[in-house]
Formats: structure tokens, C-alpha cells, sequence
């Protein structure tokens, strides 16, 4: 729950499925957010008329835009809500609710309308989507942070008239005042009643079913790979579950030659990575494109999770060769700026490969002032060379499941309806993979989810047809804790504070 009141816009959030503490008592803005205010007699208005910009709540007024967005123009959250709290002049505590409201509500979006189904006097089909948002957005704040009543239902009230939802003021306030009957648990507990398990985890940590079972399954292997008893609900599902839900830090990387470690956790203000050697951990707010490192190109934003897996592929022991590494899908260039980085120090050379020109360009700019050559085309289509690679990366696309946390809307534009395409695709680029790497070469299969049609079950494809023998990668993460007995590397937020990445070592035989 977050801990947001109009006076004390930051602070900590709890895991979500707590009974709700008592709200704070709110402050005097809240009071003044809470009387049913007229448009200035200067002003005259009818109930649609949107008020002067100066009578916005411009935090909450954000949050609803970003909402707006996704839900409209398809837009992606952490692209629209910076240039929101850009144009609206919004820094410190303002940015954080604004941030808080936003990015929350659209995580919790399946729970939210379960609840609304329950309040509203229609079918949320019926409800346009303007509205529609405006009750999620007021719901959220009265179900998952410590806004007190009054305030989250009156502003949200005015934040329909000064949109143009004037008319629909009625409905929200009648909708918000039936929500308010009960706290986040209570309502959970209402919906989930007649619920299986999985099903009840869905609700209280507002995850698609699919995914919710999707990520049982991944623990649950793990689990009887380790010899333990098996578990139907993995105990520590909940707390995986919990983790997406948690504001994630941000992750600098400091470009090996370019920035040392220590100095950018001092330039950034954050606090060196526990795993990885380039890693900065960022716990507050702020925006990372304004430090001088990243902006001149010493240092770059990046999962720790994902820095681990290009220097797995680095460290893993090789015989014979080491000279040409291959990132076999390269953009945007995070994980190939690292790895050319890398290379330059041990003589070898990086090609980048991209099926989509504007991503290429994006790795040119990551990979600018190293010897790198960048390659446009379909690599499914690329045909070895007598040498062959000795390295190659294959970051694969995928759903993209490990990092919910970091792409709020993320959980309900997925179905298990990608799965198909996608599996298809990361196995057609794994053959690739394998087919460019020289016999003794390495392959590091990675893909940003736990899923297992999308993980171990494209490795074991590929072991089944003899192609190509499994590395033990534990060795590559030293330090890394909890890794299980598995020779493949699934990380977890809640066990790591990473993405949730997988990785795969593969010798070509």
C-alpha cells in the first residue's frame, strides 16, 4: 500500500493483500481537494466545462493522462509519463504521486475493475473509457494507498469535471463512495471467495491468471530440481508475485574503461550493485538521462540482472579461439554496448546484429567509440562463415514477463496467445544461434522471463537434437545467492532485486 497522503507524498509501500492500516489524517489541502468547489464566479461553466489549468490537481491530472494514453493510443507508460511530468513541471513529492497514481493503477487494473464490476450501476463495457479511468484512478487511491476518503473521492470528482467528464461527476462519486465500503483485503477477499488458489492470487496481486500459473510453474521446478517436496501453491509464490508490484530501482551500468564503479554510484547519489562489478542501484526518484556519465556516455541505464547475463557470457571458459563475439539480436544495445566494452579489453571484436534498422541505429549510438560492426538483416537468414563465432549472445524476445515491475500495462496486453509466435520465433533464432557458433563455441540463450515454454523448454529442444551440450552457468554468477541445482540461471526480483532473467550456456559440439 502506498504511503501517500497529500502531505507526505513519499514513502513505502507495503505488499499489497494487507489489511489496510488506518489512513492518515489528511492535510489541509486535502480539506480544501475535499469540499465540492464551484468554477470561479469569473467563470462561469457548465458541468463539462474543463477549469483553469491553475484549479488542476496536476499530480493526479498526470496520472489520469498517462492512463489516457495506454488505454487509447496503445502508448507505453514509462515513455508517456516523463514527458507528462515534464510539461506539467512536476519534481518531488508531486512527481512521485503523480508517478505512484499512474504506474499503480495500471498495475492493479484487473483488480480495480473486479471491484468496479461490483459498484458500478452498468457493465464497465458500457462505461466510456474516460470514465472509466477516472474510477479506476479514484479507486486506487482508496484501495492501495492512505489518501483518506474524502480527499481521493472529491478529487477525483473535480478531475472529471476538469476533463470534460462533467456529467459522468454524479456517477463517479455514487461509484467511489461504494467502493469505500471496503479496504483492498476485504474486497479481495469478496471477489475471491468462491476462487482456486492460483485464482485468489490473481486478485489480491492483481496478475492475469495465466501469469499467475506461469510463474508457479517456474517454482515449482526449480523446487523438485532442489529435491524438495512438491508443492502445489509454491510457498514462494506470493512474494514473487509481490515484487512486480514493488517501485523498482533503477540500475546504471558503468561502461567498463569509461567509469569506475565507485564514482558513479558517488556521481548518481547510489550505491554500488551487490553483483555486478558495473552496477549502480538508484533507490530514489529522479531522472537518470540527466547525469553527466550517462549523457556523455560513461554510464547507461541497465538492469542489474541483464549486466550479469552479458558478463556470464564473458566469463564462461572457452577453448581454443576467442576473438569474434556475435550479438545475433542486438537493439536497443544495452547488453552489446557491455559486451563491446568487454571485448575491446580482451582483443576480440563484437558484431552487432539487427533485423530492424532504427533499433541498428540505437545500437550504433550504445556502442559509439568502440571497435563494433553493426549488421542489418534477419539473422535467421545469415549464413556461417568458415571461422564461425566463438561467443554469441541471443537476448530473445519474448513476453517479457520478468520485467512487470518496470512496464506497468505490461501484464494485461500479454496473453498466452504471444506464446505461439513467440516460442516459434526464439526457437528459429536459437537454431541461428547455434549454426553461426563455431564447434567449442558458446551460445548464451537469455530471454526476460520466467515462463517455461520460453525458458528451459526451448533448451531442452535443443539438447534433445544433439546439436549442442549445457554449460553449467552457476560458476559465471558467483555471488549471485540462490540459484537452485539447476545448471541453467533464472533470477528473480524478489530473490535479487533484478529482472527476472534466464539464462542458458550452450557448447556447440
Amino acid at each position: 500500500m502506498a504511503e501517500f497522503s497529500e502531505d507526505r507524498r513519499q514513502g513505502s509501500r507495503s505488499r499489497p493483500g494487507r489489511a489496510q492500516p488506518e489512513r492518515r489524517q489528511g492535510s489541509r489541502s486535502d480539506a480544501r481537494r475535499g469540499q465540492d468547489r464551484r468554477p470561479p464566479a469569473s467563470r462561469p461553466a457548465g458541468p463539462d466545462q474543463p477549469r483553469a489549468a491553475a484549479a488542476l490537481d496536476q499530480p493526479r491530472a498526470a496520472a489520469y493522462a498517462v492512463l489516457q494514453a495506454v488505454s487509447e493510443q496503445d502508448a507505453y507508460a514509462n515513455l508517456v509519463l516523463p514527458r507528462q511530468l515534464a510539461a506539467a513541471g512536476l519534481t518531488g513529492r508531486d512527481a512521485a504521486l503523480a508517478t505512484e497514481l499512474g504506474y499503480g493503477t495500471l498495475r492493479a487494473t484487473g483488480t480495480l475493475d473486479e471491484v468496479l464490476r461490483r459498484c458500478a450501476s452498468r457493465d464497465l463495457a458500457d462505461i466510456d473509457m474516460p470514465v472509466l479511468n477516472l474510477l479506476r484512478l479514484g479507486a486506487y487511491q482508496l484501495l492501495r494507498t492512505r489518501i483518506p476518503t474524502h480527499a481521493a473521492v472529491a478529487t477525483t470528482v473535480d478531475l472529471a469535471r476538469a476533463t470534460g467528464q462533467g456529467r459522468a461527476s454524479g456517477f463517479v462519486n455514487a461509484v467511489l463512495r461504494k467502493v469505500s465500503a471496503r479496504d483492498y483485503a476485504g474486497w479481495c477477499d469478496e471477489i475471491a471467495r468462491d476462487a482456486s488458489p492460483l485464482g485468489a492470487l490473481a486478485i489480491r496481486y492483481s496478475h492475469p491468471g495465466w501469469i499467475v500459473a506461469a510463474f508457479a510453474d517456474a517454482l515449482r521446478v526449480e523446487r523438485a530440481e532442489s529435491g524438495q517436496p512438491a508443492e502445489e501453491l509454491p510457498g514462494e509464490l506470493p512474494a514473487a508475485l509481490a515484487a512486480d508490484d514493488e517501485r523498482p530501482e533503477t540500475h546504471l551500468v558503468g561502461w567498463p574503461g569509461r567509469i569506475g564503479q565507485a564514482e558513479l554510484a558517488a556521481e548518481a547519489g547510489g550505491e554500488p550493485g551487490p553483483y555486478s562489478p558495473y552496477a549502480v542501484r538508484l533507490s530514489s526518484g529522479g531522472e537518470p538521462g540527466a547525469l553527466a556519465a550517462v549523457r556523455e556516455q560513461r554510464a547507461g541505464v541497465q538492469d542489474e540482472g541483464s549486466q550479469l547475463c552479458a558478463l556470464a557470457l564473458a566469463g564462461l571458459p572457452l577453448a581454443g579461439p576467442d576473438e569474434r563475439w556475435l550479438d545475433l539480436a542486438a537493439g536497443p544495445g544495452g547488453k552489446a554496448a557491455l559486451l563491446a566494452a568487454l571485448a575491446a579489453d580482451r582483443g576480440a571484436r563484437l558484431t552487432a546484429n539487427e533485423l530492424h534498422p532504427h533499433r541498428a541505429e540505437l545500437v550504433a549510438r550504445a556502442t559509439e567509440g568502440w571497435d563494433v560492426e553493426i549488421v542489418v538483416g534477419d539473422s535467421r537468414s545469415r549464413q556461417p562463415d568458415d571461422r564461425g563465432f566463438d561467443r554469441v549472445l541471443l537476448d530473445a524476445p519474448c513476453t517479457g514477463l520478468g520485467a512487470l515491475r518496470r512496464r506497468p500495462e505490461a501484464r494485461w496486453r500479454r496473453s498466452p496467445a504471444d506464446l505461439d509466435e513467440l516460442t516459434a520465433l526464439q526457437a528459429e533464432l536459437l537454431d541461428a544461434a547455434l549454426r553461426l557458433a563455431r564447434p567449442g563455441g558458446l551460445v548464451a540463450y537469455v530471454t526476460c522471463s520466467p515462463h517455461l515454454a520460453e525458458t528451459r523448454q526451448q533448451v531442452e529442444r535443443v539438447l534433445a537434437g544433439g546439436l549442442a551440450e549445457l554449460v553449467d552457468a552457476r560458476p559465471a554468477f558467483a555471488g549471485v545467492p540462490d540459484l537452485g541445482d539447476s545448471a541453467m540461471v533464472q533470477l528473480w526480483p524478489h530473490r535479487h532485486g533484478t529482472d527476472a532473467m534466464f539464462f542458458a550456456a550452450l557448447r556447440r559440439r
